[in-house]
């Protein structure tokens, strides 16, 4: 839970929206900061996403290979998407990107972590979800597969050497790092998750 500044603190003096898109609305705001004087800040607001870490019964974590143009490369990623349906609820929302990018339902859902990407500039909060329990499903009706999504792979990979691609570099997209290495220590000490609804 993100801790509210107290009153006096960090005051919002001004609100100037330079872009608003589908996914990001840029917006500089001048902040009186608690010292005195103010400072201009330049804040994407962001929609928000989740992202689910699959693990099979064969202690396998589903991975996603996806091209990602601001990096110019392919990154091997966790199933994932943007909060961008009207009023889905977020585990709704993991439950469909499941099903959408891997075929797969789960049977036992847990909320693993919040992750906010890039604080420093950018409101974006990702929930991440520890989905268990997996077999095949049909891709939602209506879901069309497209753009980077049509050279898209997926694989399954063995949790050990998932947490070592990590350590090695291969895995770099934020939230799968998180993922990953939170899906290991639970496998590791069993810690209490929160359901997937909190």
């Amino acid at each position: 839970m993100t801790e509210p500044a107290r009153r006096g603190e960090y005051e919002v003096l001004a609100s100037e929206t330079v872009h608003e898109g589908r996914i990001i609305t840029l917006v500089k705001e001048t902040v009186a900061m608690p010292g005195g004087g103010d400072s201009v800040r330049e804040i994407v607001r962001h929609i928000g996403a989740v992202c689910v870490v699959a693990v099979d019964d064969e202690d396998r974590i589903v991975m996603v290979r996806q091209y990602r143009h601001p990096v110019r490369g392919y990154l091997w990623e966790l199933p994932a998407g943007l909060r961008d349906a009207d009023g889905e609820a977020p585990l709704a929302t993991a439950r469909r990107e499941l099903a959408e990018e891997a075929g797969l339902a789960a049977e036992r859902w847990s909320l693993l972590a919040n992750s906010y990407s890039t604080p420093g500039f950018c409101s974006e909060e990702i929930l991440i979800y520890l989905a268990e329990g997996l077999s095949p499903v049909d891709r939602p009706e209506g879901f069309v597969v497209e753009h980077e999504e049509l050279d898209m792979t997926v694989e399954r990979v063995p949790l050990d050497e998932a947490v070592q691609r990590v350590f090695s570099g291969d895995i770099r997209n934020s939230s799968a790092v998180i993922g990953v290495l939170a899906a290991a220590q639970v496998r590791a000490t069993a810690p209490q998750l929160r359901p997937a609804d909190a």
